[in-house]
Formats: C-alpha cells, sequence, structure tokens
C-alpha cells in the first residue's frame, strides 16, 4: 500500500525575526475535507500494515485477557452506613458500582456502567458521589474523550434518574450537607474548568447561580473535601501557584472565603480537624512542610509548623484523621508513608523491603475517626494489593492481592541503579527482566519514560500494560526516572523545566546507553516509549540521538511545542507557561525551538515509530503528531516505517473498555516484536 503524504502548504511565522515554515499548520483544521482525508488514509495504511501481525496481536490479547480476572472486584470500603465498592463481571468491559448495608442487607447496583455506556464508541465515568443522606447520587459522564462531563442526578432507591442534567462540567462537584445542593465545576470554550455553580434539586438549570469565577486563563478549578467532610474546599491554581477558598459544608447558601490569597510560586493544600486548619505548603520550603492555622485567624502570619521542611525528603501529599497526620513522602526516589500520632505527638515511617516499589494511600480511606489506613502497594514484580495498616499495632493486613494468572515474583528480578546522566548527575533506573538473563548484549529491550510536570512515576506492577508479554519473551524493561519529575524531591523538577528542559531528554538517553554498555540489552534491539509529555521525550530523544532506539512508541505526543505554546487559546497553554516557558519571550521561544520535535526534524534516518492520538483529545491536540508524521514521512532519509493512528472516537486516554485498550496495547507489543523478529 502506498505510504501517505500530506500536501504541504506552507504557511509562515516570523517570531523575535527569526523566520519559521510549516507545511502541515493547516492539519490543525477539523472541518477540512483533506485534514481528515489524511488522518483516514493513514489509518486505513495502518490497518494495511498490521494485517500480517494478525495472528500475532490475538495471541498478545488473549495472554493479556487471560491474566485478568474477569469477575473481580474492589475491597469494599465503609462509608457511612454503607459498604461500597466496583465489581466486573466476565465479558463486562466497565464496573457495576455496588454497596450494602453495613449491618445486614444484600448488594445492590446502584450505577451499571456497562447500561451508560451502551452504544456508545467511549465512555467515562468522571466521578461519582453521595449525598449526606446516602440516597441521592451525581454522577458525571463523558462519551467522546473530550473531557466535557454531563452531571446526571439518581434516586438510588428508585434506580432512577431526574430529568436534570448539568452540561460542560469539568466532572469535579461537591454536594452540601443538605443533600439538596451540589456545587460543580464548569468549563469554558476552551473547556478550561473556570466556574462554581451552585445547583439546588428539582430547579432549572438555567437559574443555577454563580459562586466563584477564575478570571486568570492561567488557573484550573476543581472541589474537594477531607475526611471531616465539615468544609467544601475550592482549588484554583496554575502549575506553581495556589490559591484555596472553603464554605462550611452546612451552609448551602452560603460564600466562599479566600484562605490565603495567591502568590506567585506559593503552593499549598488545606485540610481541617478540630477547628483548624492544616496546610501543606512550599512556603519557605522547597520540598514543602506540614503547618496548622486556627480557623478564626488563617492568615500566613499565624501558620506554625507541625512538620519541617527536609532537604532530602518530598512531602507529596498528606489526608488528616481524627487522631492521626498520614504524610506521602519521598525519599531517594522511593515513596514512603509518615504518620504523626497527634494525641502522643509521635511518629514513625513505614518502610518497605523491595529494592523498587509503589505505595499510596488508597482511595479507601473515608472515615474520619479510623485507627487503621489504607494502602495500596505493589513493586514491579509484585502484583498489587491492598494493605490495612494497624497505627497503634504498626502491623500490616493484607485485605487483597490481585491474582495475575501464571505470575510468579520469583521467576523475576528487579533492580535499581543510579545511571550517570551528560553532567554526572545519578538518575534512577529501574530494571526489570526475567530470572536467567545473560548480561551479554544480546536481549531486546523496552525503556518508557516521562520526566514532566513534576510527576513521578511510580515503580509499580506494570500490569495495565502487562508488559510482561514482552519480559517472558526475553525482554528487558527499564523505567527511566529523568528530571522534569519529581522521584528525587522538588529540584529534580526544577532541573528538567524551563532552560533546563534538556536535562530530561539527555537523562533519558544516558539510561539507554546505561543498558546497552553494561550489555542489559542489543543496541539493535532497544525500544522506547513514552506519551503526552513522554511523547515529546520520544520526539526529542530520536532527534538527539536517532541511532539509539531501533524502535519508538510515541502515544498522543506532545511534539510541536513551539506551535502550541504560542496559541493562548488552546486548553493548557497559558497555564503551562510555568513549565516551559512564555516562547513570546525571545530567551524561551530560542530554547523550546531547540527542542520542540517537530521544529527539529531533519533530513536523517529514524527508528521505526509507532504513533497514536485520539481526536477529541483537549491535552494534546491531534494535529501535532499528524503534522510531526507528516514531516518525518517527508524528510526521513530511512526505509523504516512509520505507523500513525488516530481514534477518531476518543481522547488523550485512548480507548475506554478494559479489553478495548489490550488491543491496542497488542498491536503496538506485535509492531515491537515484529521489527525485533519475534514472531511467536
Amino acid at each position: 500500500m502506498q505510504t501517505p503524504a500530506a500536501p504541504k502548504k506552507a504557511k509562515q511565522f516570523n517570531n523575535h525575526g527569526d523566520l519559521r515554515t510549516d507545511n502541515y499548520f493547516w492539519l490543525r483544521d477539523k472541518e477540512d475535507p483533506q485534514a481528515m482525508a489524511y488522518l483516514n488514509a493513514e489509518n486505513d495504511y495502518f490497518q494495511n500494515h498490521m494485517k500480517p501481525l494478525e495472528k500475532l496481536k490475538n495471541k498478545l490479547f488473549k495472554e493479556m485477557k487471560s491474566r485478568i480476572k474477569e469477575n473481580d472486584s474492589s475491597v469494599p470500603y465503609l462509608d457511612g452506613d454503607y459498604y461500597y465498592w466496583s465489581q466486573f463481571k466476565k465479558g463486562f468491559q466497565y464496573s457495576f458500582e455496588m454497596r450494602k448495608l453495613k449491618k445486614g442487607g444484600g448488594a445492590v447496583v446502584y450505577l451499571d456502567c456497562n447500561k451508560l455506556a451502551a452504544g456508545k464508541k467511549y465512555f467515562s465515568l468522571g466521578g461519582s458521589e453521595l449525598a449526606a443522606d446516602e440516597n441521592m447520587l451525581a454522577y458525571a459522564v463523558d462519551f467522546d474523550g473530550s473531557e466535557k462531563y454531563s452531571i446526571h442526578f439518581r434516586n438510588i432507591k428508585t434506580g432512577l434518574d431526574t430529568k436534570e442534567v448539568i452540561p460542560n462540567c469539568s466532572g469535579s462537584f461537591k454536594w452540601a450537607k443538605d443533600s439538596q445542593t451540589l456545587f460543580y465545576v464548569a468549563i469554558d470554550d476552551n473547556l478550561r474548568p473556570y466556574r462554581v455553580c451552585r445547583h439546588k434539586l428539582g430547579d432549572d438549570i438555567k437559574n443555577d447561580k454563580v459562586v466563584f469565577e477564575e478570571s486568570d486563563s492561567q488557573y484550573f478549578i476543581h472541589l474537594y473535601q477531607g475526611l471531616s467532610q465539615d468544609f467544601i474546599y475550592l482549588y484554583t491554581g496554575g502549575k506553581i501557584t495556589t490559591e484555596i477558598w472553603y464554605l462550611k459544608s452546612d451552609d448551602s447558601s452560603g460564600q466562599f472565603k479566600c484562605f490565603e490569597a495567591r502568590k506567585e510560586g506559593i503552593e499549598y493544600r488545606v485540610l481541617d480537624r478540630h477547628g483548624d486548619f492544616w496546610v501543606r505548603t512550599n512556603y519557605k520550603a522547597l520540598n514543602f512542610q506540614i503547618m496548622k492555622v486556627s480557623s478564626k485567624s488563617t492568615a500566613k502570619r499565624n501558620w506554625k509548623t507541625i512538620l519541617k521542611a527536609s532537604g532530602q525528603i518530598l512531602r507529596e501529599g498528606f489526608l488528616l484523621f481524627e487522631d492521626y497526620l498520614v504524610v506521602s513522602e519521598k525519599a531517594n526516589g522511593l515513596p514512603q508513608i509518615r504518620i504523626k500520632d497527634l494525641n502522643s505527638n509521635s511518629e514513625h515511617v513505614i518502610s518497605f523491603p523491595d529494592k523498587a516499589y509503589d505505595v499510596s494511600i488508597a482511595g479507601g480511606n473515608a472515615i474520619f475517626t479510623a485507627q487503621n489506613i489504607r494502602l495500596s502497594y505493589s513493586s514491579p514484580v509484585t502484583p498489587p494489593s491492598v494493605l490495612d495498616y494497624d497505627i497503634q499495632k504498626k502491623k500490616f493486613k493484607t485485605l487483597k492481592i490481585k491474582k495475575v494468572k501464571g505470575h510468579k515474583k520469583s521467576d523475576y528480578v528487579c533492580e535499581r541503579v543510579f545511571v550517570k546522566s551528560h553532567d554526572q548527575v545519578k538518575v534512577p533506573l529501574t530494571i526489570v527482566y526475567k530470572k536467567g538473563l545473560k548480561k551479554n548484549g544480546t536481549a531486546p529491550g523496552y525503556l518508557y519514560g516521562y520526566g514532566s510536570y513534576g510527576a513521578s512515576m511510580p515503580d509499580a506492577f506494570p500490569g495495565r500494560r502487562d508488559l510482561f508479554r514482552l519480559i517472558d519473551r526475553g525482554f528487558v524493561y527499564a523505567l527511566a526516572h529523568p528530571r522534569g519529575g519529581s522521584e528525587m524531591g522538588r529540584s529534580w523538577y526544577e532541573d528538567g523545566k524551563f532552560l533546563k528542559k534538556k536535562n530530561t531528554f539527555q537523562d533519558f538517553i544516558a539510561c539507554g546507553d546505561y543498558l546497552v554498555k553494561n550489555k542489559f540489552v542489543s543496541k539493535a534491539k532497544l525500544a522506547a516509549c513514552g506519551g503526552s509529555a513522554g511523547g515529546m521525550l520520544m520526539g526529542a530523544s530520536i532527534n538527539m540521538r536517532p541511532d539509539l532506539f531501533s524502535v519508538v512508541a510515541a502515544h498522543v505526543p506532545f511534539v510541536d511545542v513551539i506551535n502550541t505554546m504560542l496559541d493562548k487559546d488552546l486548553l493548557l497553554t497559558q497555564v503551562e507557561f510555568k513549565e516551559w516557558g512564555n516562547p513570546e519571550e525571545k530567551k524561551y521561544y530560542n530554547y523550546i525551538k531547540s527542542y520542540s520535535p517537530y521544529d527539529n526534524v531533519e533530513a536523517k534516518a529514524y527508528p521505526h515509530l509507532f504513533v497514536t492520538c485520539g481526536l477529541n483529545d483537549p491535552r494534546v491536540t491531534y494535529w501535532e503528531p499528524a503534522k510531526w508524521v507528516a514531516k518525518l514521512r517527508e524528510l526521513k532519509t530511512d526505509a523504516h516505517t512509520i505507523l500513525f493512528k488516530t481514534n477518531m472516537g476518543a481522547g488523550h486516554f485512548g480507548v475506554s473498555g478494559r479489553f478495548d485498550h489490550l488491543w491496542e496495547q497488542a498491536e503496538e507489543y506485535a509492531f515491537v516484536l515484529n521489527k525485533f523478529g519475534i514472531k511467536k
């Protein structure tokens, strides 16, 4: 089949005296029949190329599906008078949301996501929340992946939805204690969560009152509550600056009050206990600290330190119980949980034995007076488990270990090393392989990375992507933790953003070189993968070192950085000035242009490429990878394959069903295996 070729239509830009020509700018017009014709041609080419791999793809899919326990459920958690959990049944793509009375009674399906998704190409439950009466349910749904949600209301006793539907929402909402009033976040034309409205059950949606509006386009809003449920918090924030407003949950007609006015560079988050507010903040603390202040006077001058900042430990988040402060932290690149007894003032850190692992405060913590905390734990070779931790006894109770058919932890080896980057900074690298691997430089490898927004990539069990389908075929899987994330503290993030962004790419390249030089993998069989900002990492890395990787998978890749950051009308652009810099300033323009993957495509050989995107993606618009692929096809000098697939009915996170995503994963793995000559 003939390789697709997008027509060239030159459009020129002049920024800071720099003349740029963009031959594929026109692809951003979704209404242009030629643009859609090009995407369809690429999809046809994709399907045609994958046909010979159908048998391998089906085999991979069946392997992955067979390892999933189709009849499965989450661990029930207590909230009010009921236990709640999600249940999956054989043959069904989506969950059944369940509950039963604490004191007897049978299980009830209060939300069947399969019914909601019936007949839809895409389905996402953006959130659901029961009112204090434990009867009226608010839930948000998105049917096209655009992240534009509609809120619906259901009476659980009757199982019927009301007629009122609130469109154009972000999916963030909270009930007042009267069980009649819902505060929700509306989105603007650019999908920015910018306004909080108050809705009274039974009222016409048109009469909903605006209670807060964020005029600064660099700020997004969401609503949250602490375990006490005494307050509703309105968070409005950008990348590095936060402002919190609060309202008593029993004051449904009241006005939100500002906790502390925003100040550039100051981030904070608030929870409450016994009339005091507790604050996690970077105020005078690069790696964040925990402070406390009376609700009677929240001015910053009254904040008192409860848990001091540390140069070695990042305070990532916290949860506040009646008797305990629970803090999730990062130390030496690994997570830990710190618990402070608020009665005795003693504290301890929960430790774990694996060399690399992930632990987090689980979603089942709903009781303010609880004496146990629920945690989620896994490692690169240990399937996910749900644990209850008795704080006083300092003992774990395992509530559930995810069953993965055929998986034995003892069959695998997990190593954690530190790799010297270009400037001698040591970068964490987690390496997983099957026991018995001979480190002789012949094994295929698969290196994954992200490294942006201060997001730490967890050393968790790679179950959803089931990388063991590659590991069991002799692959070495490695997870890089380049600068730009927060694995090694806040400074790790600061050293991988703005005018230091290239550290991210050089760190990732150093990890790839390490795998080759230390004979974990064959130089001729090293694949790399990343998505979104990790897709930018892929694009920049292959521009800088096209010889290092043989195959690259880039999912929803953010690759047209200059054009996106110059377009203030896009959803994330102004927010992300604090991540990449504003290219209207010459120093940022020049630096971004020097690494922007699309702008640095050259006439040279590139690896085999597997690229995906979503037509309805509001985060990384479809035209970024489309333009990138078109330019690569035009300029590359090799005969390597480029496959480009657009999900025509999905967004940033791809297809939504629990089995559908396995098909897409099987496609990628079949492509990689085929390029490495592995047929089974």
